[in-house]
């Protein structure tokens, strides 16, 4: 969600559960207009709150005029004080997919995990017990990077790409309209397209190039994993993620109110297929 309009979005996505104290909310706009001021980013995102034993890490990532261009992501344990978060490698997601639980709640902590590493004297080759230590922050960045690539959305027609390739606000989005807001093919996922690509030229035909350049939520897998509502009179969508439970994001029909925010454990929801 935009900082710059927090204390509504919060508002709206309340329905879910997921709120913050006036206090941690009076923070927030203070230290997100500074961050956006400090590091020079097009826009602030909101990104939510992961949960943690100890204490929670609350989430924020800034923009560049590009907004598909490579996010930057900055974690605080007191909403005041933001701290940047290196960008997420495959090394990062491999390393950390053994790390089961919640999170501790301190960045420095270090998980331990025993694995068989094969160890070669001459021609004898044996495998033998290696424990390897994680860190928490290497953890955080890696449940970040899948959360936005899993279930990150954005309306149809929010954003634009411009015949040069950079992809850009739309700054008249009005809305979608209330029947368009009721269907999972309205929403996107907001991150680079990956099935898009193996789509053919006949897929493609009836899609708009400056609007339909981004995957649609109705095909995701497991078939089901997004439960959609209507709330407050069907003046308000809401759309919350099964697979990792926690994410909600809302839209007001015919409005430019539209907004995502994570708050959960960071665990995913790997038993969902035999739930549905």
């Amino acid at each position: 969600m935009d900082a710059e309009s927090l204390l509504l979005s919060l508002e709206l996505a309340s329905g879910s559960g997921q709120g913050l104290s006036p206090d941690r909310r009076a923070s927030l706009l203070t230290s997100l207009t500074l961050v956006k001021r400090d590091y020079r980013y097009d826009r602030v995102l909101f990104w939510g709150r992961i949960l943690g034993l100890v204490a929670d890490y609350y989430i924020a990532q800034g923009l560049s005029e590009d907004q598909l261009a490579p996010r930057k992501t900055l974690y605080s344990l007191n909403c005041m004080e933001w701290s940047l978060l290196p960008p997420a490698t495959e090394d990062m997601v491999l390393q950390t997919s053994v790390v089961k639980g919640r999170f501790m709640g301190d960045p420095s902590h270090e998980y331990e995990h025993t694995e068989l590493q094969k160890m070669s004297e001459g021609e004898k080759v044996f495998e033998e017990e290696v424990v390897v230590q994680i860190k928490e922050e290497t953890r955080l960045v890696s449940v970040i990077d899948q959360i936005d690539k899993a279930v990150a959305v954005i309306p149809r027609g929010a954003l634009f790409k411009t015949p040069f390739g950079p992809i850009h606000v739309n700054r008249t989005f009005e809305g979608l309209s209330l029947s368009e807001a009721k269907k999972l093919s309205s929403y996107f996922h907001f991150r680079e397209p990956v099935e898009l690509k193996n789509k053919t030229l006949l897929e493609k035909a009836d899609l708009d190039p400056s609007l339909d350049f981004m995957d649609s939520l109705e095909h995701d897998i497991p078939k089901g994993s997004w439960s959609i509502q209507m709330e407050r009179g069907n003046a308000l969508v809401v759309l919350r993620s099964l697979l990792w439970p926690g994410l909600t994001f809302f839209h007001a029909p015919r409005t430019k109110s539209c907004g995502s925010i994570y708050v959960g454990t960071g665990e995913k929801n790997i038993d969902l297929p035999f739930m549905l």
